[in-house]
Parts: C-alpha cells; sequence; structure tokens
C-alpha cells in the first residue's frame, strides 16, 4: 500500500468512520494513523532513525519527516537521530544544543506486514481511546444505580452492556445462585470506576448494602428530597436485612413512608431483592435504644453498653433467646453489621448467674485479704465495693453508712486493706527489679509496681522501652477483619487504663526523653482546636 494521492482521502473518510462508530475524537484515529505510518516507515529507513508522519487534516496528505536533534559532544549515542554542533554546520548556519533539523523523506511502499502491523496500532489506540472515554463517562457515577443488558456469563460472572461498552457482575456480588441470559434486562449497583489495563473497569454490585439504599431513593420520594435519612443498612444478600431510618419532619413516620401504602413501596424493593426480607428500624442517637430496635422482633428486657471497648451486653428473656439471636445468629449478626457494636445476648438467667458468681467473687476477696466473716464481706459487696483500693481510700463516711459498722471498725477496715495493698506493691516491685526493670521506669509517675511488673513481664524494661509502645498495645483495643471484629489485649488492660490514659502516658513518656518538643504539641492542638472550630461555624452555617 503506497501513500499516494489515490488514498489519500480514504485515509480521513477511515477516521471518521472509525471515530463515529466507536464515538471517540476522530483526531485520536489520526493520530494512531500517524504513529503506524512512522512505525512502519521505520522499517524501511531504519529503526534508529527519528521518523515522524504528520496527516493534513483537509487534505489527507502524509508528510514523512527524518528530525536530527543537535547534542552535545559526550551525549552523542544516536548517530542516525543525533549530530553535534560541529556536524550540524554543514545543515545549520549556528547550531545550538537542542535545535532540531527536519527533512523531508519519500513515503513509503507499505508491504503486506507493515501493513497489519499498521492496523494492530490504530486498533489498540482506539481500544485505548474507547476505555478512556468509557472511564470518563462512567467515573462520576459510582454510587448509582444502573439499568444495564446481559451481554454472556463467564465462569460464574455476569459481562453486561452499559451503553458505552462492557461492566461486570462478578460471582460474589451476585444475589443467591441468580442466573441470567444473554439479553436479559438487569438493575445493578455502580460500585466501583477505575482504570483498568484489560478487561471491564465498570464493577457492579447486587449484594452491596448501597444497593438497597439507593432502591429505597428511587420508590420512597421523602428519601429522595432528604426528608428522610437512611442512617445505616446491613445485608445477608437474598436472606434478610435491616434499614434504619430517621425523619427530619416530625409529621412524617419514616417507617411507615418507607413500608408504604399497603406495604407497596417495600414490596418493590423486595421484589428486586429477588425476596430479600427487610426489617425498617427507627434511627435513634442513644446506642442502647437504637440496638433494642435493630433486634426486632425480639423483645429486650435490659442492656449494658461498654462504650470504650464498643460492646454491648442485651438481657432477654429465656423464650426470646431464640428469636433475638436468629436462624444461624442472622438476626443479632445483622443488629451488630447495623449499630457496629459487638452485641453479647444471654438470657436474665444467665444474667443472674453472672451476677451472683461476681458476688461471690469479691465476697471471698474482702473475706481473704481483710480477715472479714462472709456476712461483712457480703455488707460490703452490697454496698458497691469492687476492690481492695475502693475500702483503702474511700472517704470514710461511706463505710460508716454500712450498717454494724463504726468509725474505729472502718478504721480498722482501711489499714487492713492499706497493709495488703502495701504489701502487693512491694512484691511486685521486687519482682520487676528481678525481672530486669529498671529505675527509670519504676520511678516514671503514673505507673503502679503491679503496672512496672506487667510491663516488664512484656519485655517492657526501661523509659526508653515504654516510650516505643504504641497506645493500644498498653489499653488494648479493637480490630475489624473482613468485617468480624476482634480483640486486641493491652498490656495494662487488667489495670483498666484507657485508650486515652495509654496515649497521655506514652507521650509524658516521649517528652522527658526529650523526643517529643512540649512546644510542637501545644500548636498542634491549638491548630486542631481551630480547625474544628470552623468545621462546627460551617456546619451551623
Amino acid at each position: 500500500m503506497a501513500i499516494t494521492s489515490a488514498n489519500q482521502l480514504e485515509l480521513l473518510q477511515t477516521a471518521e468512520a472509525v471515530a463515529r462508530e466507536k464515538m471517540i475524537d476522530p483526531a485520536l484515529v489520526i493520530e494512531a494513523m500517524e504513529e503506524s505510518l512512522a512505525r512502519a516507515a521505520k522499517s524501511r529507513y531504519g529503526a534508529e532513525m527519528d521518523i515522524r508522519v504528520s496527516i493534513d487534516r483537509k487534505t489527507g496528505r502524509a508528510t514523512f519527516t527524518r528530525v536530527r536533534t543537535v547534542v552535545e559532544d559526550e551525549l552523542l549515542e544516536n548517530y542516525q537521530a543525533e549530530f553535534t554542533v560541529e556536524q550540524a554546520k554543514q545543515y545549520m548556519e549556528d547550531p545550538e544544543v537542542g535545535q532540531q533539523l527536519i527533512e523531508e523523506v519519500p513515503p513509503v511502499e507499505m508491504g503486506r506486514i507493515a501493513a497489519q502491523s499498521a492496523k494492530q496500532v490504530i486498533l489498540q489506540k482506539v481500544r485505548e481511546a474507547e476505555r478512556d472515554r468509557q472511564y470518563e463517562e462512567f467515573k462520576d457515577r459510582a454510587g448509582t444505580i444502573i439499568n444495564a443488558l446481559v451481554k454472556r456469563e463467564e465462569y460464574g460472572n455476569v459481562i453486561v452492556d452499559v451503553g458505552a461498552g462492557e461492566a461486570i457482575l462478578r460471582r460474589n456480588e451476585k444475589i443467591g445462585r441468580e442466573s441470567y441470559r444473554p439479553n436479559d434486562r438487569i438493575r445493578c449497583y455502580i460500585k466501583d470506576v477505575r482504570r483498568e489495563q484489560r478487561g471491564p473497569q465498570i464493577f457492579l454490585s447486587r449484594t452491596a448494602p448501597e444497593f438497597m439504599a439507593e432502591l429505597f431513593k428511587m420508590e420512597v420520594p421523602e428519601i429522595y428530597d432528604g426528608i428522610i435519612e437512611i442512617k445505616a443498612v446491613a445485608r445477608d444478600p437474598g436472606s434478610r436485612a435491616k434499614i434504619a431510618v430517621i425523619s427530619y419532619d416530625g409529621s412524617i413516620d419514616p417507617v411507615g413512608a418507607c413500608v408504604g401504602m399497603r406495604g407497596s413501596r417495600v414490596q418493590a424493593v423486595v421484589n428486586e431483592l429477588q425476596g430479600e426480607k427487610i426489617d425498617i428500624i427507627p434511627w435513634n442517637e442513644d446506642q442502647p435504644t437504637f440496638l433494642v430496635n435493630a433486634l426486632q422482633p425480639a423483645e429486650v428486657s435490659k442492656v449494658v453498653l461498654d462504650e470504650e471497648a464498643g460492646k454491648i451486653e442485651v438481657v432477654v428473656p429465656e423464650e426470646q433467646l431464640s428469636l433475638a439471636i436468629g436462624r444461624r445468629g442472622q438476626n443479632v449478626r445483622l443488629a451488630s453489621q447495623l449499630t457496629n457494636l459487638d452485641i453479647d445476648i444471654m438470657t436474665e438467667a444467665d444474667e443472674s448467674a453472672r451476677r451472683q458468681a461476681e458476688f461471690e467473687e469479691r465476697t471471698k476477696l474482702f473475706m481473704d485479704n481483710l480477715d472479714l466473716d462472709e456476712f461483712f464481706a457480703q455488707l460490703l459487696v452490697s454496698e458497691g465495693f469492687t476492690n481492695l483500693e475502693e475500702v483503702a481510700y474511700v472517704e470514710l463516711d461511706e463505710l460508716l453508712v454500712i450498717d454494724g459498722v463504726d468509725e474505729g471498725t472502718a478504721q480498722e477496715l482501711q489499714a487492713r486493706a492499706r497493709d495488703v495493698l502495701e504489701a502487693a506493691a512491694k512484691a511486685a516491685l521486687e519482682n520487676a527489679r528481678a525481672l530486669g526493670a529498671e529505675d527509670s521506669l519504676i520511678e516514671f509517675d503514673g505507673l503502679t509496681p503491679q503496672m512496672v511488673e506487667a510491663l516488664a513481664k512484656d519485655d517492657v524494661k526501661t523509659l526508653e522501652d515504654f516510650a516505643t509502645c504504641a497506645d493500644w498495645e498498653l489499653a488494648g483495643g479493637w480490630t475489624t477483619v473482613d468485617g468480624e471484629r476482634h480483640k486486641d489485649d493491652g498490656v495494662l488492660e487488667p489495670f483498666d487504663v484507657s485508650l486515652e490514659e495509654a496515649q497521655q502516658l506514652v507521650m509524658t513518656a516521649r517528652i522527658l526523653l526529650g523526643w517529643v518538643d512540649p512546644a510542637e504539641l501545644e500548636a498542634e492542638a491549638e491548630e486542631g482546636a481551630e480547625e474544628d472550630g470552623e468545621l462546627t461555624e460551617e456546619t451551623e452555617a
């Protein structure tokens, strides 16, 4: 194939046709043609040469040029595409480094192999342009619902036509055992749009909680208008789901609005989700109240919240236990996802037994350490005393309210408790020193001898060791892995050291060691406070 006047206009016509078919810019197709022609010319004139091709956008005439660049003597590497200042003087009057000599060269005859290569280059460029256009078109549509047409199924993954290309609904994003045939209509949630070198770059989902939220937005005008807000969604795709809603208009019931007249609105969502049962729950800022709602239809007797651990204990009547847990733990699992809390469910009998065990354990503690009879120890526990520290350092008046305790008895109780605590502290200190704990750690303000002993057992023996600890290593914490929360035990957790207290202790140690400048910390704190203030003003505005 020769680039002659006979096929010059044909180039433009081909570019226009391809661009129109693929809905891309004709200029991109022409650039691909220029690149493919340049590649063919290099195979004819030599791969080392810098051959460039320019196609006139009006006439279709292809101009072949050879470019040589002036470089410094020591940088000369490619004799075909570069030359020195001295060599350039043969062709240029006053050559300078960086200047280029552009010479037109005769058009090339394209053989069969070169023409095939050129075709591949053009196709590749067109595909890249298509993918760029698809990405630009869909990148802002992530988080929305799309109607698509099924093209084919590959290894359980469904490839769908979204008008401007293909998208993929992976096997794990389908509800249950859904199967589709070519040309079936399908409604999906656009979960992610990202650039990929090959294959679809639009990733769809029908199992995402957001899919249900978007379906409700389509069915319930109050949600679309912002009068009702979906605060949380938890799903067991194809089986059951819970959705928490709140109304910002006191005259509108959020649950009733989502259910619709005779259940028409929720039924439309259920039908789309293959019969997935949906519990619509009123949102509440108070976590225990919200959890009671989330565990519906089970009735709850009592809720005990541990905010620091993100854990909650729920007490239910014996006959409600199986309903609260649900089949295979489904109800409590969905409630946990909805509230983002770890939930322990127990019956009233279980709770009573646990309380009795705690009562007996504390009674024994006071009997063994304070040399009390069982009745007197039970009196202390009944009044709310849980450990020796409370007895030793509480105000004397709080002991005098116990029946049969006068001032002398109260003082004797406190003296015994202090003696036991001092003996325990002395033993812990000796043990810590034996384990290798150094004075820098022992004398650090904020750590008791028992804490130092626990740290030494964990190989934290100096103030430097302590300063390198993370707050969660000391106070413990929770880690979420694959949607499940796991407990991380802290070295000082048995001593009720909170995360904030651990942070403060570690930071104090770093300041004492000179690792951190207190002035910088204060500046950062002030800056953070200012930012918080600005955010509050913006929110109020």
